[in-house]
């Protein structure tokens, strides 16, 4: 739950490029062939109609009873690592990792943010904290 969320505010690339191969009609829309398509999972993670009013809190909750609960049963409303085909390659060992990693250090230290940490994100390519993200880790 926690690392879902996590993933959600903060996914690993904001946005996902994909190219069409052939014309496509979207509803009102055609796609001509070998248009390039930019998709903001940004956007989508921080949708209010997908995800609620609170959808900028930190919430683990939210995944409680799966993704799919989650998102109403939307599959394309959270795709962190990709989608389908086009699912990141190591999107299992990082999961397994992140949660050996961090299952790891809960066992050991209590950690708490920097009393001068802001929270500041920044977008260039990966979402990451402007300035680094200051913990002060204490030893269980």
């Amino acid at each position: 739950m926690i690392l879902n969320e996590c993933m959600r505010l903060y996914p690993p690339a904001i946005t996902v490029t994909r190219k069409v191969k052939r014309e496509v009609r979207l509803g009102s829309m055609t796609l001509p062939a070998n248009m390039t398509i930019f998709m903001s999972i940004l956007a989508l993670h921080h949708d209010p109609q997908i995800w609620g009013e609170d959808v900028h809190v930190f919430k683990p909750e939210r995944f409680a009873e799966a993704v799919a609960k989650a998102t109403n049963n939307n599959a394309a409303a959270f795709f962190p690592l990709g989608l389908g085909p086009h699912t990141c390659v190591g999107q299992n060992f990082t999961t397994n990792e992140a949660k050996i990693a961090l299952s790891m250090i809960l066992q050991r230290y209590k950690f708490t943010l920097s009393h001068n940490y802001v929270h500041y994100p920044s977008d260039i390519f990966l979402l990451t904290p402007k300035d680094g993200a200051k913990v002060v880790l204490e030893s269980i």
